[in-house]
């Protein structure tokens, strides 16, 4: 029975996953899958995600035994037929394709199997989740109302009557509504290029208006709680380092939790982290401030042991509770049972996230800071994006720049 092996090879986050196969010295076959995986997220050891609280990863897991059976089974097959190498399993990986299996569906669900499949390289795990998410609600939709959509159906009338169904039957909120009409119209303007027939009305459709909720943020004196709060145990010191580092640097998790000394530097009196933001492609260089100085130098030049995003999220919220953030404040908090956010009145440790360092960055350092600057560092490509992301409006704009010019 040949033995069958996943691992990954880069140390940069995402990582392609690599299959091998072998059987005896006479089988040594080795190819990259088409998954991808955070390093912090992959036992090299078990060959395998670790963490399993999250979904996405329990999925994943799956996904890797199913195709471990699968490609167990084709060897089986195969032995004594063909030769069996790593090109013989790069074409299990990527099957040729017939002209009957390159026919492009017309009906909607189906092209968003197409879209995702294509797509698969080009875009990021957590893309393709939310595209996945959209094609199971148009699903749920089409069960609803007992009519297999075809693309070029999309038009105003399914714009109102799936606003109505996600709104009033699914209880969405209007802002993840209008997100999936936007999906569901990248997805339409793909199939046209595809020479799929598309509504007329389609390039008419407008995303739902959303209403904007809370902005959630920590502020210099809650940041000063949580400096000062007393932590016993390792992981929540640890977390509570991550969050401070998040704060002071504005970045993604996909990003700090990537940090490592080999990407300090060194320049005249500055100390600066130097790395490529894993979502934008762009390179930052960042003078470190004193709070990670200090961090660093409590952990001996290195940053804080790592964490995956599920438990810092975990190990955060403990933070801020025992750092006091026990206020009702208004926000969006998962609801398991529904599986989504719901708005409603909550602790404010129970509304953090790993988002909130990024943003308490960008939000506690606007009016002090050019904004052109805070969003070099962010890795907002527009202003307006920029503004609502720390939950500014025009007219408070309009005080700020009053001020600046009454001055």
């Amino acid at each position: 029975m040949a033995t069958i092996k996943f691992f990954i090879q880069s140390s940069k986050s995402p990582a392609g996953i690599y299959v091998r196969l072998r059987e005896g010295r006479q089988v040594d076959a080795k190819s990259k899958t088409k998954y991808i995986i955070h390093v912090n997220e992959w036992s090299q050891k078990k060959g395998r995600p670790i963490h399993l609280k999250s979904e996405n990863l329990k999925k994943l897991k799956n996904n890797l035994d199913k195709f471990s059976n699968e490609l167990q089974d084709y060897y089986n097959q195969s032995v004594g037929k063909t030769e069996i190498n790593s090109q013989w399993l790069k074409d299990f990986i990527n099957p040729t394709v017939t002209k009957e299996e390159v026919a492009i569906p017309n009906k909607l669900v189906d092209y968003f199997d197409l879209y995702i499949s294509r797509k698969n390289h080009n875009i990021d795990e957590d893309s393709i989740r939310k595209y996945s998410n959209v094609r199971e609600t148009l699903k749920e939709y089409q069960a609803y109302s007992k009519k297999v959509l075809l693309v070029k159906d999309v038009n105003e009338k399914f714009r109102s009557n799936f606003i109505d169904y996600t709104l009033d039957v699914m209880h969405y909120q209007k802002g993840t509504v209008s997100r999936m009409l936007k999906f569901i119209k990248t997805v339409c303007y793909h199939a046209e290029r595809n020479k799929v027939e598309v509504s007329s009305e389609l390039r008419g459709l407008r995303p739902l208006k959303e209403v904007r909720g809370p902005v959630i943020y920590l502020n210099p004196d809650e940041i000063k709680m949580i400096e000062n709060a007393y932590l016993k145990q390792d992981k929540l010191i640890n977390a509570r380092d991550w969050l401070i580092i998040s704060i002071e640097t504005g970045q993604r998790i996909s990003d700090f939790m990537n940090f490592t000394k080999d990407k300090l530097r060194h320049e005249k009196d500055n100390l600066l982290l130097e790395f490529t933001q894993l979502k934008t492609g762009t390179n930052i260089s960042l003078p470190l401030s004193k709070k990670i100085k200090i961090i660093l130098e409590k952990h001996d030049g290195n940053f804080p042991p790592k964490f995956n995003d599920s438990d810092y999220n975990e190990y955060i919220k403990e933070v801020c509770q025992i750092a006091g953030l026990n206020q009702e404040i208004l926000g969006n908090k998962h609801d398991s049972q529904l599986n989504r956010k719901v708005q409603g009145r909550y602790k404010k440790f129970e509304l953090v996230s790993s988002h909130i360092g990024r943003r308490s960055f960008a939000t506690n350092n606007f009016g002090k800071v050019p904004t052109a600057v805070l969003m070099s560092i962010t890795g907002h490509k527009n202003e307006s994006t920029f503004l609502k992301y720390i939950g500014k409006t025009t007219t408070e704009m309009s005080h700020l720049m009053a001020q600046y010019i009454n001055v």
